[in-house]
């Protein structure tokens, strides 16, 4: 089994921190491929970067097609260009903070996520809402840091996100807590060591679901809303402005 894991920024450093972590989770059957875009945002930390990534992480995955993966997870947790990734791909494309919902709600009643900027909090609202999960979700908490940051600045970035777990845990009643970026990925297993409560990484999640779709032969509907693209010509015009 091939899995590509696509990061959607153009950051190396955080491509192979994130395929430490797929790998780490993966069966020994299956062979990740970490791949990094390139000419996107450094980061993506809002809707603008969000649509500057897209284009190129759906080169990469037409590029998998042409070589037979399996399956793509799509490493950022603002899951950009996610329905329109699995239009052009057959097998299964999955987003870290979907599949990072679906784990937190399946082993606790109630969970929080704890993101980067407060920037990001609304964004991530709104996903957890349109996964149907809204009720179960107790808060969106920030540690008020840049993504580049939780690489540049570890310390830092561990001890403010054990406060904001805490937080979740102890004042919001939350029973599981969802790490918001897939840069924090490596922090998830010492974090719920000390913590005492349940921490997820949607880059692991995505890894396992992407697993078991594709063991059980499911492949993305080419009915209706994630049918292949309709193949169109493109015309470059000139804009005149005397007409």
């Amino acid at each position: 089994m091939k899995i590509m894991v696509i990061n959607p920024n153009s950051t190396a450093s955080m491509t192979a921190q994130i395929a430490e972590s797929a790998r780490r989770c993966a069966f020994p059957g299956t062979r990740i491929e970490a791949v990094t875009a390139h000419g996107t945002p450094a980061s993506i930390e809002g809707h603008a970067d969000e649509a500057m990534a897209v284009p190129a992480m759906l080169d990469l995955i037409r590029g998998g097609e042409a070589r037979g993966i399996d399956a793509y997870v799509i490493a950022c947790f603002d899951d950009p260009g996610l329905a329109a990734a699995r239009e052009i791909a057959r097998g299964p494309v999955v987003g870290i903070c979907q599949a990072g919902v679906h784990v937190a709600a399946t082993i606790a009643s109630r969970f929080s996520v704890v993101t980067t900027l407060p920037r990001s909090v609304p964004i991530i609202e709104d996903l957890v809402a349109g996964y149907g999960a809204a009720p179960r979700c107790r808060s969106v908490r920030s540690v008020n840091m840049p993504v580049l940051a939780l690489e540049q600045d570890p310390e830092t970035s561990e001890r403010r996100l054990l406060h904001e777990i805490r937080a979740a845990r102890d004042s919001d009643g939350a029973e599981a807590v969802l790490l918001g970026c897939a840069g924090m990925s490596e922090l998830c297993a010492r974090l719920q060591d000390v913590a005492g409560i349940p921490v997820i990484d949607g880059v692991s999640a995505a890894v396992k679901l992407g697993e078991g779709l594709v063991g059980g032969g499911y492949l993305t509907s080419k009915v209706g809303a994630y049918g292949f693209p309709r193949l169109k010509e493109h015309h470059a015009e000139v804009f005149d402005p005397t007409v």
